[in-house]
């Protein structure tokens, strides 16, 4: 007998692991009895017209959601498992294959976002009537953003755009547009951006698939401005669409909701101005004839007044002149006790000749006041003299 290694179980099924399913593969197929147990782990099959492949997940690895009859495409490493030895594929990522599919993983999506409260109208944000800073996610590649600036421009002028060039379509795209998403709302309070869009142009169900996933979904929603969303044409309707704040049916028209036209707003300026116009004048109308009428009621009270004022005023006259002579008499009067008071005041018997003394400060009103050798101070009218008493 040829010389075999000998293997334990657990070892061969690491071996066969690692030699027949080392890489990771892509299968395209339906899927069938789709489960979630306890909250987190799904498990499916995925099957054709020949054959059946068991199928293990997580839902935080799963981002759209899936249902029996769906078909997909995995993303994932086969191989079998240990401790059952069932052959299965580990999926690291599923998509939708075929447009029937994309409808359907779409309508599935729809419904769950709308139930979280990701469209919900009260949440909608209104734009600046003048934006000054916008964030602008599109690919620099694509006709969309080259119209998108081109009326901007056309429309308004003096606005300052950030640009954020991201993947519109492909594997990398939802990635591409969520990172973008991420730099603007990281970098918020420096740029100071009064609103976001997204633009795209149009194409297939597969070429907006991103624009369809949940996770650009939550970006748009967690925007910390409002978000303008113009992805596709006119009757285009992504998911991202319905969480924006604001949906445009094309990029252009995007451009059109943001900002007026400067012709329109001159024209709203004019129309504004004509009407304060109007209204001043009607204003000044109404100011004059209020004014002429209460300029003729004054009239009239100023007519009857005046008799009264004159009147009062010759009893006033007469009341002055007693009053007159009555203060003319008493300020004789007080021009005498003023002289009588002067003649008593100690400046006035300094005038004729005679001295203050002080010791200490103290007034001296006799000799015994003092003794030899005593300093003595005397105010004179026109000073003061110190002296010692001999």
């Amino acid at each position: 007998m040829v010389n075999l290694k000998i293997f334990s179980v657990a070892e061969y099924v690491e071996h066969l692991n690692d030699a027949l399913f080392a890489y990771d593969a892509v299968v395209e197929g339906e899927i069938a009895e789709y489960k979630i147990n306890q909250g987190k782990w799904i498990f499916f099959k995925l099957k054709d017209e020949g054959a059946v492949l068991e199928c293990f997940s997580t839902v935080y690895k799963l981002k759209i959601p899936l249902e029996d009859g769906m078909r997909v495409r995995l993303y994932g490493r086969p191989g079998i498992y240990a401790k059952s030895g069932k052959f299965s594929m580990t999926v690291d990522w599923v998509e939708p294959a075929g447009e029937g599919a994309l409808k359907r993983a779409y309508e599935l999506l729809k419904q769950e976002l709308a139930k979280e409260g990701l469209f919900a109208p009260e949440r909608k944000r209104t734009l600046p009537e003048f934006p000054r800073r916008i964030g602008l996610v599109a690919s620099r590649e694509s006709a969309a953003y080259g119209d998108f600036v081109k009326v901007l421009r056309e429309r308004f002028g003096g606005i300052e755009i950030y640009f954020h060039h991201t993947q519109v379509q492909g594997n990398d795209a939802v990635k591409s547009v969520v990172d973008a998403f991420s730099y603007f709302t990281e970098h918020q309070k420096k740029l100071s951006l009064d609103l976001l869009v997204l633009i795209r142009g149009g194409g297939s169900w597969e070429d907006l698939a991103a624009f369809n996933s949940r996770e650009v979904a939550y970006a748009v929603f967690g925007a910390p401005v409002p978000v303008v969303c113009g992805v596709g044409h006119e009757q285009d309707e992504t998911i991202a669409d319905f969480v924006a704040d604001v949906r445009a049916s094309t990029p252009s028209n995007a451009a059109e909701l943001i900002v007026p036209h400067r012709a329109d707003v001159a024209e709203r300026i004019a129309a504004r101005a004509r009407t304060m116009d109007t209204a001043l004048s009607a204003a000044l109308a109404d100011a004059a004839a209020g004014v002429d009428a209460r300029v003729a009621e004054l009239d009239g009270m100023m007519h009857e007044r005046s008799h009264r004022f004159h009147t009062l005023e010759q009893r006033l006259l007469f009341r002055l002149r007693f009053f007159s002579e009555r203060i003319i008499m008493h300020q004789s009067n007080t021009d005498g006790f003023t002289r009588l008071i002067k003649s008593f005041s100690p400046m006035a018997v300094l005038e004729r000749g005679y001295a203050i003394v002080r010791k200490n400060r103290t007034i001296i009103k006799s000799v015994r006041d003092v003794k030899p050798r005593d300093r003595i101070e005397m105010r004179l009218k026109d000073g003061e003299i110190s002296a010692e008493v001999v």
